[in-house]
């Protein structure tokens, strides 16, 4: 199956910056989008940014502060956080949607393990 991989998550101080990658392998053929959720302690998981054919979509708490972007002939996605708050901290999760084969049309979601981003004041 597909297995996604992400790396670049630490500890860094208030105003700091990160760059978080995920790079997805196994039985995959092509992806329509890729993306980044996160959740905090004590919330719901929630959107950080995507990107498709359509563009770039970013929620309003990051927005001019997180770039999302990707290389799909390497299957891989990044998001270059900066400017980071105390309430960036979570849970980082990378995901992806696309197709298994070049038969079928039909398309999975896929998630990453999740990477800990923690940002100290």
């Amino acid at each position: 199956q597909v297995q996604l991989v992400e790396s670049g998550g630490g500890l860094v101080q208030a105003g700091g910056s990160l760059r978080l990658s995920c790079a997805a392998s196994g039985s995959i053929f092509s992806f329509s989008a890729m993306g980044w959720y996160r959740q905090a302690p004590g919330k719901q998981r929630e959107l950080v940014a995507t990107i498709s054919s359509g563009g770039t979509n970013y929620a309003d708490s990051v927005k001019g502060r997180f770039t999302i972007s990707g290389d799909k002939a390497k299957n891989t996605v990044y998001l270059q956080m900066n400017s980071l708050t105390p309430e960036d901290t979570a849970v980082y999760y990378c995901y992806f949607r696309g197709r298994r084969s070049y038969i079928s049309r039909i398309e999975y979601d896929y998630w990453g393990q999740g990477t800990q981003v923690t940002v100290s004041s």
